[in-house]
């Protein structure tokens, strides 16, 4: 099954165990969404998909309405470079109902944002803002790298009582997994490969990229553990410094750049715990997008995230002038 498909199962499922579970957003009906995702669910849940005009902050304060009255709203932004558009209904009223009526009321609202850079279709998008919601309290975030996580996040995202982001990478749409039987909660991270060198941290379509470079690093007699964060708000604090606390060295992958980034806070918790830090035996190495604009050119697009050789090159002369 296609990453693609177990969005689209993720949220058929959850639409056949409650009504209350409604789709909004432009082309998700008839269409099957920009990126074809929601294709055939009009016709199988006629009355839970609603396709909205071009209007994203209208169609959001609606959702956010529904939510508040009971409904559990799944909301399609077209493209995550959108969410400029909808930041008042989300950060100012979502994300805050909960606090502000006392436990009263809740928002149990889920937006789907496609993200990410690959397909050449520039600056406006293509880009990646998960960075801008770390600090806007009552928002949780994930990042799923793989069809089951995608398929096991939405579903925790859709059931979840308050509001939660979903990024999704587009050049993950075509990735092919099994779905695991698994349940994936909000906030754990999940350890993909074991090492005794060094911890590889990462999320989305970077953690193929760290497997890559842990890959290559193996035959250079590197051996390394990888991280997928799956959760980026809030994170797994505790699996974080566990892997890097084994290993004494750690390396942050993430596509976009690293300028008050998930990576940034990956390493702010690193250095801000004693324990974790006085094990260090080298400094944290943080590995990111370009602070640019991406550009349409594929090749100068290819230039502005991190590949595997980049990667790989960084960790290993890190780690072997450490080790000698």
């Amino acid at each position: 099954m296609t990453f693609r498909d177990a969005i689209r199962k993720a949220l058929s499922d959850e639409m056949a165990l409650d009504p209350k579970v409604v789709l909004f957003g432009e082309d998700v009906g008839v269409y099957g969404g920009c990126f074809k995702v929601t294709g055939g669910l009009y016709k199988e849940h006629p009355n839970q998909v609603i396709d909205t005009p071009v209007a994203e902050e209208g169609f959001t304060g609606m959702a956010v309405g529904a939510a508040m009255m009971g409904m559990r709203p799944v909301i399609e932004i077209m493209y995550a470079d959108f969410f400029t558009l909808i930041f008042d209904p989300i950060v100012n009223h979502a994300a805050k109902t909960h606090f502000m009526s006392g436990g009263q009321f809740c928002c149990p609202i889920t937006v789907r944002l496609p993200e990410g850079s690959g397909t050449g279709h520039g600056a406006q998008h293509t880009q990646s803002p998960e960075a801008l919601f770390q600090n806007s309290a009552g928002l949780k975030m994930v990042a799923p790298s793989c069809p089951s996580d995608a398929y096991n996040l939405l579903r925790a995202a859709i059931r979840d009582n308050n509001p939660v982001l979903v990024f999704e990478h587009k050049m993950l749409y075509d990735m092919e997994g099994e779905i695991e039987n698994e349940t994936l909660p909000i906030g754990k991270a999940k350890v993909l490969r074991k090492g005794r060198d060094v911890t590889i941290v990462s999320y989305s379509r970077a953690v193929h990229t760290a497997l890559e470079a842990a890959g290559i690093l193996e035959t250079k007699g590197i051996k390394a553990t990888v991280v997928d964060l799956c959760t980026l708000k809030p994170l797994d604090r505790t699996t974080i410094l566990e892997e890097v606390r084994k290993t004494g060295r750690v390396a942050i992958i993430q596509d976009p750049n690293g300028v008050g980034g998930i990576g940034a806070q990956v390493c702010s918790e690193i250095c801000s715990d004693p324990d974790t830090f006085n094990r260090l035996k080298s400094p944290v190495i943080q590995i990111g997008g370009k602070c640019t604009p991406v550009p349409f050119s594929k090749e100068l697009e290819k230039s502005t995230v991190p590949n595997a050789a980049d990667c790989t090159e960084k960790i290993y002369s890190t780690v072997k002038a450490i080790k000698g």
